[in-house]
């Protein structure tokens, strides 16, 4: 029993962190604001000669492809008054692969989100605030640590921690595109994928920032409580 309780008490802990994160990568892949964002910022428009507005609908084509039961993704765009098919064959197995990473993100997302509701309304059950407390707090720490290494990686390192990144998640090359060439690259240069990173590790430090409190706060009114 004490073997079980030990292993459900750090899973519910090291749950927070896949959450937190899963969460604000699901959060980035569907921000069109960070998608606008980039394209402002490294000059997307004039790399690839496409319009604000063609800009807008390639962004939302592809949040919807993430989001749809398409395999492939299909995608069209008018430059100099010429339609053409934006993405050619290797970046279109790359966007499934990527797609496969997000859908892969949303299970681990839901899956951490239902162990930790059932495993706090478990322990307010059985009226184990403080425990509850104390584990939120574990597990906010723990992942204000995990996002602080992340941040760094970033800051000091990006292009390793991209590639090794990359390594690690895809089975093939075709991410390795031609920044020349392939639209997918014009679209979403490095810089882009930099801020991203960050963006994504402030966010979940934001949200490890309110579980802890939230931590806090239970703890301290189940203090006052007894007392």
């Amino acid at each position: 029993m004490k073997i079980l309780t030990f292993v459900a008490r750090w899973l519910f802990v090291l749950c927070l962190p896949l959450l937190l994160l899963s969460a604000s990568i699901g959060g980035a892949a569907n921000s069109l604001a960070l998608y606008h964002y980039g394209f402002d910022r490294y000059g997307v428009g004039q790399t690839t000669g496409l319009s604000e507005v063609e800009l807008d609908r390639a962004a939302r084509g592809l949040i919807h492809y993430f989001n749809s039961s398409e395999e492939y993704i299909s995608l069209t765009a008018v430059k100099n008054g010429q339609s053409f098919t934006l993405f050619n064959e290797r970046e279109v197995v790359h966007l499934k692969d990527v797609k496969d990473l997000f859908r892969l993100d949303y299970w681990v997302f839901l899956g951490a989100l239902l162990y930790s509701l059932a495993y706090a309304v478990f322990l307010l059950w059985l009226g184990e605030r403080r425990r509850l407390a104390r584990r939120l707090i574990w597990g906010g720490g723990l992942t204000l640590g995990l996002m602080l290494l992340l941040g760094l990686s970033t800051m000091l390192n990006f292009d390793q921690f991209f590639l090794q990144f990359h390594l690690l998640s895809f089975s093939n090359e075709f991410w390795q595109l031609d920044p020349g060439q392939d639209y997918l690259i014009m679209l979403f240069p490095r810089g882009f994928w930099y801020d991203a990173t960050l963006f994504i590790a402030s966010a979940t430090a934001v949200g490890a920032v309110i579980i802890g409190g939230v931590g806090i706060f239970i703890y301290s009114s189940a203090g006052l409580s007894r007392g």
